[in-house]
């Protein structure tokens, strides 16, 4: 891929509303995040399991995008607690998703971004899960294909800015952008 080419996504991802700054990773911080993901617990021990992130390491390029409170909110939700048998118990709500839960009798607020499932049941071996989410900014049109969206864990994301030398801002978050040349 020409450098004018690897540098069209770049220059889409940092016109982006809300991004601060954005990079390539290279493979070695990528390893050290790799490693450090793998060791991810929520609270009360339960397994966290980011599948956005292992499939963004299967692509071609990883973006990092560093991005104040500005940035648009994801397509989709970017955690689900997910029972032994792949049951969605819970899940990520967003203020343009939350209409969908306010009335209903099935569901119970563990806070203002995410809802249970009091109805489905997990016996012991309950996950959350952070999913690959779309990022519909980069598509064919740009050069782009297999294109997804992940959160790092806090640690990973500590791990990155360090690595690149930057400011640990709590008033700033990541993500990452994976993507497969056209």
């Amino acid at each position: 891929m020409t450098e004018e080419a690897v540098s069209k996504p770049m220059e889409i991802v940092r016109g982006m509303r809300g991004v601060v700054n954005a990079f390539f990773l290279d493979e070695d911080v990528l390893d050290q995040m790799r490693e450090e993901e793998e060791k991810v617990t929520a609270m009360g021990n339960i397994a966290v399991r980011n599948d956005g992130f292992a499939e963004a390491l299967t692509r071609d390029h990883v973006i990092a995008i560093i991005k104040d409170p500005r940035f648009r909110p994801p397509p989709e939700p970017t955690v689900l607690l997910v029972s032994d048998k792949g049951e969605i118990m819970g899940l990520e709500v967003f203020p343009f998703t939350a209409k969908e839960y306010l009335n209903r009798e099935d569901v119970v607020w563990l806070s203002d971004a995410f809802v249970l499932f009091p109805n489905i049941k997990g016996v012991g071996g309950e996950q959350f899960i952070m999913p690959p989410v779309s990022f519909p900014e980069l598509n064919e049109s740009n050069g782009c294909k297999d294109v997804l969206s992940c959160s790092p864990a806090p640690t990973c994301d500590l791990i990155m800015r360090k690595y690149y030398k930057l400011q640990d801002d709590p008033k700033l978050a990541s993500v990452l952008v994976g993507y497969n040349d056209l």
